[in-house]
């Protein structure tokens, strides 16, 4: 018990010297094998995906699942390891569909017009194409919850062994969707695959610098940013902007997934940890994959990833505190000019 409180102790002073989180001090104090840390690889693939906004549809709904799984295989055959796709890629409920005075007025959504059965025998078939296929796939679908309560708006994580993992919630959702539609969700999730770190986003969540900060504490590689856009397609082109701040200011990869509605005006892609667009999707409303490759060796990589975030961190930790003058600058009568 003392040795461990002991290698805590160790791990929590190198972290308060270097301005690292926890997590990140830890890999210090536990390297690879051969003592080095190996550069990381993996190739990552992101799909925009047609939109379904009815969910008493059963067609609409197969066609959906049809969709994701040929997208995977896709994804599969250009050597990808992980896809990631929009909100409500199995379908995202119109607001007007689900509404109990709609169609012409948005109210309390009723949630027994879903067809539940045909997105349950959707999503088994995707998590078996994605063992088959040993690919990881993040996929946005609504999340059911006992009665009373409603549903969460979701993404599911579904391994290569095809098993759900792990499920994020969207928690800062529009005044539409808490009022009538969804349960907001309580905690950031992050997965690992292949030695990279994994954060989730969701619907309006780009708005939130917050949420990719805290990613950022908890030492992501790559947020995966799930949303149909914002209001009209012609105003998504707001999130594809704020993705590529937070990629930049965080100093990681985001994978920026939406419907393909939205591709004319910011198609789906992944930003690099710089702000730039590595790659994205075509933007003629069709849905398409585009795989990159996450590679920390890339030309200018490491001294964003090295120096941009640990150096941010120590200058959060209160190095400038010594340096501060405590005079009051409006009592100085030593003027400018």
């Amino acid at each position: 018990m003392t040795a461990n409180k002991n290698f805590k102790r160790r791990v929590r002073a190198r972290a308060a010297k270097t301005g690292q989180s926890y997590t990140a001090a830890l890999r210090h104090f536990r390297p690879t094998p051969t003592g080095d840390e190996m550069p990381k690889r993996m190739r990552l693939a992101v799909a925009q995906t047609t939109l379904c906004e009815d969910p008493r549809d059963r067609d609409e709904l197969r066609a959906s699942g049809r969709e994701i799984r040929r997208l995977m295989s896709e994804a599969q055959k250009s050597g990808a390891r992980l896809i990631h796709f929009p909100e409500g890629a199995t379908c995202s409920p119109n607001k007007r569909v689900m509404s109990v005075d709609g169609p012409d007025t948005a109210g309390a959504s009723d949630w027994d017009r879903f067809e539940w059965d045909v997105l349950k025998q959707e999503l088994k078939a995707t998590a078996t194409l994605a063992r088959e296929l040993k690919l990881w796939t993040v996929v946005g679908s609504v999340h059911r919850l006992s009665a009373p309560n409603r549903p969460h708006n979701s993404m599911y994580v579904i391994s290569d062994k095809g098993s759900v993992v792990t499920r994020y919630d969207e928690r800062l959702l529009s005044n539409t969707k808490i009022s009538y539609m969804y349960t907001p969700g309580s905690a950031p999730v992050m997965f690992e695959v292949d030695g990279f770190h994994f954060g989730c986003s969701l619907g309006m969540e780009a708005h939130f610098p917050e949420i990719f900060s805290e990613y950022e504490r908890l030492d992501v590689d790559c947020v995966l940013f799930s949303s149909t856009g914002v209001g009209t397609p012609a105003n998504t082109g707001v999130f594809a902007t704020e993705a590529q701040g937070h990629a930049a200011t965080n100093s990681y990869w985001v994978s920026y997934s939406v419907d393909a509605q939205q591709s004319r005006f910011a198609p789906a892609g992944v930003i690099s940890p710089g702000g730039d667009w590595l790659a994205q999707c075509p933007q003629d409303s069709s849905a398409s994959v585009v795989t990159v490759e996450l590679d920390e060796t890339a030309e200018n990589l490491a001294d964003v990833l090295l120096r941009s975030r640990p150096w941010r961190r120590t200058a959060r930790g209160g190095i400038y505190d010594p340096h501060f003058v405590r005079d009051d600058p409006r009592s100085d009568d030593r003027a400018a000019f």
